[in-house]
């Protein structure tokens, strides 16, 4: 007889299609206990209703499931129950039941993985508390006086006690026992091995260095704070695979390091899918719980902190340094978007930024994010800097802000005609502008060198979606990597 698919609308023949797999309805098990008999007969069941034919009980024997609804290609076991492929899911001809979603047997082959270290784990700790109850149970028994029988004894008979019905010797047992400490300290040492390796706090809180490596973040102190900030707005249920350190620590390596999705699904262990969502997600609680680091001071905290380079040239005026810099973004689909974001000095797609930064290397404010058409001047003017300035400050500016000529910089100061602006000062004398180029190149660059993210490209599905103040996860990232900045030491001394 051919073997042919019983699924509504499948054509596969056993002796036309020779590399298909043809299965067998499963059978009722009625030998090995009421649940194995009530499993497969729910199994049984579920098969012919993905069938879904009308068919005599007598006619069930030669029904046929071929390989091509199978996500795997063939069924699981009996046990467990409810795994993906425990019944027909896929190409059914109907749909009274829903498809398994993309990635679910991946998902299911990482849970079975983590189940299986879990129960491995277990078995070491169960090890060990066998080491001490074997201690305890057998050393007094052994050595109890014998009632008084009469024995005939045979050859290599040995007498035993009453409660501890062993055939060891003392040999054996001593070797056992220096078995269960061998195995006792492999198991302590794969904990920790184990630990390290999952980016956990086990494996930061004695390296320092390797928190600023992956975080930029000065100490495993400040990583913590960090985390305190939003440990009670991260959610974690019994189905996550990240913890909420391992959450913020992702992303804060994400944007240290810009590293890819799938480099850091590997890492730790998940899917692609749950890392880019969780970016997402936490990126938003890190933008809100830590926005008040970057904040417009004072003139009078300016003031006290300005360093000696800037005091000589310019007195306590200089109240920030601004620059525009941009952000490789990929090209948009959209013409239209193309034109918009194209900057003709990189040359490429990008989005500007506006930032002002104070003297002592504190970042004060940080615009959303611009069209990389759009001038200097233009995002100066109407990104709200102006409204933090007051009357007599002295604003230092870097590239694309008519840049004079040796000196890289332009010096403007502000003056209240109708409404605020920014007016050029005297010609300055260019060696004195020369003399903190090199300052305000390090504080400009700074934010960039320390968040590798900020160099691009980034999806342009980053620009899309804006929640309810209006901000993007663009400027979230821009604006995070800002105040995370602010959080470490500052890059110019006081004197």
């Amino acid at each position: 007889m051919v073997n042919f698919c019983a699924i509504v609308g499948c054509a596969t023949r056993a002796d036309r299609d020779v590399s298909r797999s043809f299965f067998r309805i499963p059978a009722l098990v009625t030998h090995q206990g009421e649940q194995t008999r009530e499993v497969s007969q729910r199994r049984r069941d579920g098969w012919l209703k993905r069938i879904s034919r009308d068919v005599q009980e007598s006619s069930i024997k030669n029904m046929r499931v071929c390989d091509l609804h199978f996500v795997s290609g063939h069924p699981s076991d009996l046990f467990p129950p409810d795994t993906i492929d425990w019944l027909p899911s896929v190409n059914l001809g109907h749909s009274k039941f829903p498809a398994p979603p993309p990635g679910a047997l991946a998902r299911e082959e990482r849970a079975r993985r983590r189940n299986k270290r879990r129960k491995d784990l277990e078995g070491a700790d169960s090890l060990v508390a066998l080491q001490n109850d074997s201690s305890s149970d057998c050393a007094t028994d052994v050595c109890e006086p014998m009632e008084d029988h009469t024995y005939i004894r045979q050859p290599e008979e040995r007498e035993t006690g009453q409660e501890c019905q062993t055939d060891l010797t003392g040999t054996a047992i001593t070797g056992m026992q220096d078995e269960i400490n061998r195995l006792t300290a492999e198991n302590l040492g794969l904990k920790k091995k184990l630990a390290t390796a999952e980016f956990g706090e086990e494996s930061l809180k004695d390296d320092e260095e390797k928190v600023r490596f992956y975080t930029g973040l000065p100490t495993y102190a400040v990583l913590m704070m960090v985390l305190g900030l939003v440990s009670d707005h991260i959610s974690v249920t019994a189905r996550s695979s990240l913890t909420k350190f391992q959450q913020v620590f992702m992303v804060l390596m994400k944007l240290r390091l810009h590293t890819s999705v799938q480099d850091l699904a590997y890492r730790f262990n998940t899917s692609t899918s749950t890392i880019s969502r969780t970016f997402a997600l936490c990126v938003d609680v890190l933008y809100k719980k830590t926005s008040f680091f970057v904040k417009w001071p004072s003139r009078e905290e300016i003031q006290m902190t300005m360093p000696m380079v800037f005091r000589t040239n310019f007195g306590v005026r200089v109240a920030a340094v601004i620059d525009c810099f941009e952000v490789f973004t990929d090209r948009p689909t959209s013409l239209v978007a193309q034109a918009q974001t194209w900057s003709d000095y990189k040359p490429h797609n990008t989005v500007k930024f506006l930032m002002g930064i104070t003297p002592q290397g504190f970042i004060s404010f940080v615009s959303p994010a611009w069209d990389g058409r759009a001038s200097d001047q233009e995002i100066t003017e109407e990104s709200g800097i102006l409204d933090d300035l007051l009357p007599g400050d002295v604003v230092l500016a870097g590239r694309g802000f008519d840049v004079m000529d040796g000196a890289g910089l332009t010096c403007a100061e502000v003056e209240i005609q109708g409404r605020k602006q920014l007016s050029m000062a005297e010609l300055m004398d260019t060696r004195k502008l020369s003399s903190v180029r090199a300052h305000v190149e390090r504080l400009i660059g700074c934010v960039r060198q320390r968040y590798r993210i900020l160099a691009g490209p980034l999806p342009t599905g980053y620009l899309l979606t804006k929640d309810a103040d209006d901000k993007t996860l663009m400027d979230k990232i821009v604006h995070l990597c800002c105040a995370l900045t602010n959080i470490a030491d500052t890059v110019l001394p006081f004197d």
